[in-house]
């Protein structure tokens, strides 16, 4: 059983992120020491060159294939992953790792507390787990583990092109709808307003910075109360990568967060130490998990989209939202790619689909020549 410690935070960011970066820091070595030892300095490496986020995906893709090797295949004899040897793992060929994509990847079952589960990856899972490898396999033979790079011999994936009218986003007009259903209560069941009467406002601040800022579910829950500068107009924010960003306030965010605040979240005096500062809080006066933020986006969505509350959207769905709406009030992409911290531009202009007619527009509007009568 891992010790219990408690931080001593020295940098600027908040001590809840810190504490939430501290656990992905734990399961990552816990991974690690399930793994060969041969792999340690692919080890380091990650830790100075991926964000932590996706180092602990890297390890948990090359965990399940070295259980894959040990289960599944002649081509080691260990009986757990951290016995297999460099010498071992130097015997993987490109249709090994083909065949655990191709073939194994594609159905297997898992047991988890007495059931058995059905497991299946579809091309975009797949694609994850053969660039976790190839990433592996390049370290190993750059640093001479093995002889051979055989990362060449990977069968390519095919992934999807995306489709900008695929999209999945809020029009306007249900961005509207949504904010009455949680301003009023309409379209909720009995139950649900039993629940809406004690956490409306709340509800309401997290709908109405997700469609103003699209800011990412992480970002969104780990708010403070600090973490705002009502005097100065803005907030901060912790983006991937832990990179600090400062976001301007507008009139409408500012009364939905303070409306909260004021009305409706607890007095401090009854909050434990550790969530005094936390913006968003549930009815057990704990920090908001990701998972309830993720049941009353659904949930409040629906209402906008008249439909099941299990086909109501995802709080990334919000964030496609808030990019659509920006460049429909005629921002330019590159200021929507700035503000929800796109890395690539090209990702923002699949947000603007809609303005698929944009072109017969301006030209209907340019007629050079005026009717002759």
């Amino acid at each position: 059983m891992k010790q219990e410690y408690k931080i001593h935070n020295k940098s600027s960011m908040p001590d809840n992120i810190v504490a939430k970066e501290n656990k992905t820091l734990d399961l990552c070595e816990s991974i690690e020491k399930e793994l060969p030892y041969f792999m340690i300095d692919f080890f380091i490496y990650l830790k100075g060159s991926v964000a932590i986020t996706s180092r602990l995906a890297y390890l948990q893709d090359i965990l399940f294939f070295c259980k894959y090797l040990v289960t599944e295949t002649r081509i080691v004899s260990a009986e757990s992953p951290s016995e297999i040897t460099e010498d071992e793992f130097a015997k993987i060929r490109a249709r090994d790792v083909n065949r655990f994509l191709g073939d194994y990847c594609n159905r297997y079952f898992i047991e988890k507390s007495g059931t058995t589960y059905l497991m299946e990856n579809h091309n975009r899972s797949l694609s994850r787990k053969k660039s976790s490898l190839s990433v592996l396999f390049k370290f190993l033979f750059r640093e001479e583990v093995l002889k051979e790079n055989i990362v060449d011999g990977f069968n390519p994936i095919k992934l999807p092109k995306p489709q900008p009218d695929a999209i999945k986003r809020l029009e306007i007009e249900e961005v509207a709808i949504m904010i009455d259903a949680v301003s009023t209560g309409k379209g909720l069941t009995e139950k649900e307003l039993q629940y809406w009467e004690k956490t409306k406002y709340r509800d309401k601040a997290i709908l109405v910075l997700f469609t103003t800022f699209g800011l990412r579910l992480k970002e969104l829950q780990q708010l403070n109360i600090s973490s705002f500068s009502f005097s100065r107009g803005e907030f901060k924010i912790y983006r991937k990568r832990g990179k600090e960003v400062n976001m301007p306030l507008n009139e409408s965010v500012i009364k939905a967060v303070t409306d909260y605040i004021k009305i409706e979240r607890p007095n401090e005096t009854i909050l434990e130490d550790s969530e005094k500062d936390a913006l968003f809080l549930s009815m057990q006066n704990k920090r908001i998990t990701e998972k309830a933020i993720r049941q009353l986006v659904k949930k409040y969505t629906s209402i906008a989209l008249g439909t099941s509350r299990d086909n109501g959207y995802s709080p990334h769905k919000l964030r496609a939202t808030a990019a659509t709406s920006l460049i429909e009030y005629g921002f330019s992409i590159y200021d929507v790619q700035n503000l929800l911290d796109h890395d690539n531009v090209t990702t923002t202009q699949l947000y603007s689909a809609h303005k698929k007619n944009a072109k017969r527009d301006i030209v209907k509007q340019y007629e050079l020549l005026e009717d002759e009568k």
